[in-house]
Parts: structure tokens; sequence; C-alpha cells
């Protein structure tokens, strides 16, 4: 009654033989029996436990309590014994404590046994990730694919206790199998039929077979255990990895499979890396015949200005030892003012720069552009255009050797024009044809003066510089253009910075730039449009823009439009011109050292922003030279 309230399952007996019988056959977990039952006693019933080997917990209850019946009781192993009468919590305590104490014992006597096993079976893990580690290490660190899948497919049989163990790659032109790899002395690189590994290939799952049922695989040997797993990256079959064990069944377990399936995974890493690798380095291998048999001049140099990189022509042309310089910061190994300025100014500005270089004391032209390439440094480009500087001169003293020459007949057709009208009087007809001579006549003259021009600034002509500040001239071009304001009726407003430093210029032609500038800005803005010109400082530089709500430039036609003789399609049906004006303005702008481009959007307007340094900028970078 007492113990099934306790949760404990319970069997009774007669009698101490019936006792002795279930305690045979059901080897219970503990035994209450009474000193006095039938048939035996329980002292002769656990004598009879003893002597059969059974070593199963035992209380005694009696009614007598005496020291000759404790010390036989002792003797024979009982774990402890009950005085009638008591209570029920008392059985429940003795119970759990013989309870305890044995399981106590047991753990105790099993302990060492235990412990052994668990060594064993740790020590096996070690090796285990030993080997995956090692495997590991060599995927990591060796480029060459041979020894890194042999030692893979020698690992798998390390690690399942395989007999042997075969690596086979899927050839992408036949789809077929070849064996790569093998712990038999098999020649590798021969294509193999393997229905089982095929299978693997086409279902991308994994084929174990184990058991006494022996296989026919197609060594043609009788195999007890084989294990095919895919060599699988991003669902892609690159192969199968496959072990077999011919002498025991079972010794491929499921642990084992599992890191078999790790030893795949590395196998597709290692394919993939040499992969990789041969499609970076015959990238590399291309780009860097192409680097070095380019005819254009080409160096590079990292984050702390020290190079790594120069082709044949820029060692010839910068007299640099490719094997010696490489490495060293650029201003150890270049002696050229001009290209070191170029970096020098990249490197301040963190932006791209472009400019020319002479050689060989002036005989030879480069034009250069420098990029800045984030997280890796500066690289330089150089092209030789000597013999289009050449041509550009030929064709310069060509253009103002013709203008010149034109100069004289087109005046003394104007002279006659004029003595025509003098001479009598002229019908309609004919004085019409006068008027399209004197237009005529001032186009070309206007386009002469303008190539003239043009021709004095690239010849370098008008060098003389002095103290010049951009306000005055400013208006003086606005008020030059007064009556065109007005013809059109244009909005034009002018905002000018306070305390804005001067340049160091040439007078003429910074006002030759401005009315150039503001002159376009009138032609090309419609009736009642609107032109704004602004003036302010930016750090070391002066900022000119003009602002027009004009016909706008196509973004295909913006590269050029400071090209000679170049005009928009919409420009040359509308709007007379000669295309020289902006070139002028770039010339200008370029032989003061400044820049200028244009934003611009067809049918809303356009924005020219010149930016020239200011004198205390150009005293500055004068010292510093």
């Amino acid at each position: 009654m007492v113990l099934p309230s306790a949760g404990y399952d319970v069997l009774t007996a007669a009698n101490g033989r019936e006792g002795l019988i279930l305690a045979n056959d059901l080897r219970p977990d503990l035994i209450i029996a009474d000193h006095r039952m039938p048939e035996l006693s329980g002292l002769e019933m656990l004598a009879a436990l003893r002597t059969q080997g059974l070593d199963i917990p035992f209380i005694l209850m009696t009614a007598e309590g005496s020291e000759a019946l404790a010390v036989e009781a002792l003797r024979l192993g009982v774990r402890d014994y009950l005085i009638k009468p008591f209570d029920p919590d008392d059985l429940l305590q003795t119970l759990e404590r013989v309870l305890r104490e044995h399981w106590t014992r047991q753990i105790t006597q099993n302990l060492p046994a235990r412990l052994l096993d668990t060594n064993v079976q740790l020590e096996q893990r070690l090796r285990e990730l030993d080997t995956l580690f090692q495997t590991s290490k060599r995927i990591t660190s060796l480029l060459d694919l041979e020894p890194v899948l042999d030692q893979i497919v020698k690992s798998a049989v390390l690690l399942t206790g395989a007999d042997q163990g075969n690596l086979m790659l899927v050839d992408p032109a036949t789809g077929g199998l070849y064996l790569y790899a093998s712990t038999d002395a098999i020649t590798p690189r021969q294509p193999v039929s393997d229905r089982l590994a095929q299978q693997v290939v086409e279902t991308r799952k994994a084929l174990i077979f184990a058991g006494d049922d022996l296989l026919k695989i197609k060594t043609h040997h009788l195999a007890r255990d084989v294990v095919y797993l895919p060599l699988l990256l991003q669902d892609e079959v690159l192969g199968v990895l496959g072990v077999t064990s011919y002498q025991t069944s079972g010794k491929i377990e499921q642990h084992r499979v599992q890191l078999l399936g790790v030893l795949a995974d590395f196998a597709a890493i290692a394919l993939d890396n040499a992969r990789l690798y041969t499609a970076t380095q015959h990238e590399r291998d291309t780009l860097d015949t192409i680097l070095r048999d380019a005819e254009d001049i080409i160096l590079a140099v990292d984050a702390d200005n020290r190079l790594i990189f120069c082709n044949p022509a820029a060692s010839a042309a910068f007299g640099l030892g490719t094997d010696t310089a490489c490495g060293q910061p650029i201003g150890d190994v270049v002696e050229h003012p001009e290209l070191l300025d170029l970096f020098d100014q990249a490197g301040k500005h963190k932006s791209s720069r472009s400019g020319e270089i002479t050689l060989d004391g002036g005989s030879r032209t480069l034009n250069a552009h420098l990029t800045v390439i984030e997280r890796v440094g500066k690289v330089a480009v150089m092209q030789d255009i000597t013999h289009l500087k050449e041509l550009d001169r030929i064709k310069s003293e060509f253009v103002t050797t013709v203008s010149h020459d034109l100069r004289s007949p087109l005046t003394a057709i104007l002279a006659y024009v004029e003595l025509i009208t003098r001479s009598g009087p002229l019908n309609e007809q004919q004085q019409e044809y006068v008027r399209q001579i004197h237009v005529s006549v001032r186009s070309i003259t206007g386009l002469i003066s303008d190539l003239l021009e043009l021709g004095k600034i690239e010849a370098g002509f008008d060098q003389s510089r002095e103290l010049t500040r951009l306000e005055p001239i400013i208006q003086q071009a606005i008020d030059g253009q007064r009556p065109q304001l007005q013809k059109k009726a244009i909005d034009l407003r002018v905002s000018v910075a306070e305390h804005l430093p001067p340049l160091l210029g040439n007078p003429l032609r910074i006002r030759q730039m401005v009315n150039n500038l503001l002159e376009n800005a009138i032609k090309y803005t419609p009736e009642h449009g609107k032109v704004r010109v602004s003036l302010e400082a930016d750090a070391e530089f002066l900022v000119l823009r003009v602002f027009d709500t004009g016909i706008g430039i196509p973004k295909q036609d913006q590269p050029y439009i400071f090209d000679k003789f170049y005009r928009t399609e919409q420009a040359i049906s509308d709007f007379a011109g000669t295309g020289l004006g902006l070139s002028i303005v770039k010339g200008i702008v370029d032989q003061h050292s400044g820049r200028i481009w244009v934003e611009s959007q067809v049918g809303k307007g356009s924005v020219f922003t010149v930016m020239l340094p200011s004198y205390n900028h150009a005293s500055e970078r004068s010292a510093a030279r």
C-alpha cells in the first residue's frame, strides 16, 4: 500500500521460495523481505541470492532485534533492516537511502571503465578533428590542386577506417567522370564507368550501402560498405568522393559519414579555389601583358606615393629601373618636376588632374591624365602628342598667315562697295546686294579677328600680368551689352560678394573672357528671359558664374563646346556665330591656370562656371615652386 502510492512498481511473493524465483527471473532494483517467511526465511533467501551471484539491495524486516541477528544480516549483505512496528515514512526513507547508496556504489565501481571508454572516444574525436584541421590548412596554404585532393582522399580513408578511397571529377566537356585521386595504385586522369557515382552526380544525393549483403561495384571486388558523396558547390556537382570497405561491415558509422561530408565540402572548396585562382591568374597575366606592351606611358603609386607599377614605356621615358624603382617613393626615383607636381596636386585635392609634360628639353610633349583610385592610390597615363602639337602649330601659323593675307582684300572690297554707293543712285535690288556684301564681309572679318585672337592666346602672347579686380571688369562687360539686353528685354541681375581678393592676370584678356560669356548668354536667351552673373570667393579661387534661361546645350554636345568651330545643330540653324567664342574663353582660362565647365539642360538654360586662382593663392604657388 505504501510503495505504489510513492511511485514504485511492486511485485509480491507468498513465501521465500517464490520470492527467490521472482528475484532470479525479474532482477528487481530492491528486495524487501521478512525474516520469518514460510519455505525460506529472509536470511536464507538472501544467502541463496548471494550464492547465485545476484547483488540486489536487500532490506530485512524483523520483529526482534538482537545483536546476533544484526551481525548475521550484515555478513550476508543486508543493506538495512526495519524493526516492527515502523512508520510508512521510515520505510520510504530507508528504501531511498538504500537505493541511493547502491547506485552510488555501482557508479563508483563502473567509473574507471566508463572513463577509459570515454577517453578512447575523446582521443578518436581529437584525431578526427586534427585530420580535418590539417586538411583545411592544406586547402588554405596550397594553390596546387593535386596534393590537396590527394590529402583529402587519404584523410577520408583514415577517418572512416575504410580500405580504399577515390575522388572522381566531372569532365565539363563530356559530363562523364574521370579519376583524379585514389589510395590505390590506379592511373589517375582516366575516365571511369561507375554507375553508382554517376547516379550521385545526377541526383546530387549521397549513396550509402552498408551491411552483410555484398555489393558488386566497378572494381569487381566484393564490398561490404560503400559511401559516395557529391562535391557540391552552389548546386553544381563538381565530382564524387567515395570510400569502400572490403573486410568488415559496419566500420563506416554515421558520425564518420558526417566527417566524410566535411571532406567532400573541403574538396569542393579546393576545386573552386583552384578554378578562381586560375581565372584570376589568367586575367592578371592578360592585364599585365596589355599594360606592359602598351605604347602609352603608365605609372601607378599607392596611397603613400610609393611606385607600384611602371611599364617599359614609362621606364624609358623617365629613366626608371623597374626592378629597383618599384616600392620606392616616387620622389626618390623620378626627377621630373612637372610629373611630380601632377601627383602632388592630385594628392592635395584628391581628384583627377590633367596636364602636359615636356621631355628631352621640350622636343617631346606628353598629355598626362592622373586618376585617383580610392583605397589603391593614383595612376597616371600619358600619351605622346608631339606630332599633334606640331600639327597644331603648323595649323595655327597657316590660319594666322591666311587671316593676315585676307584682311587687305576684304578692306578693299568694303572700300569699293562704298565707292559704288557714291557713284550714283542704286535701285532697290542693287542696294540689297550691297547690304549683303557688307554683312558677309563683316562676318568674315569677325571670323578672322577671332582666329587672330585665338592664335595670339595659343602662341602665349599677352603674358603680362598685373593685379586685376573682376568687379569693375564685370560691370564694363555689362555696360557694353546694355543695348542687346534692352532690345530683348532680358532680366539681368548681378551678385558680387564683398571684400574679394584680386587676381594676377591680363585685364584685356579677362575682360574678353567675361564679355564672351555674357554675350553668349544674351544671344541664346529668348526675349524676356533671365541672365544672372555672380562672383564669389571659394578658398583660394575666385568663382565666376554666368547663368541664362536660354536654349540649353544637349548632353552629347557638352564635351565639345570648347573646341574650335564647334556649334550645336540648333545654334547653327537659328543663331549667327563662328564657334570660336568659347574656344577663346577656354584659352584665356587655361592661360590663367584656371578651370571652366558647363552645366546645362535643353530648353532650360546653362550655367558656365569659371574658377581662377586668387592673387594670394597664385603667389603662394609661385613661392612653392
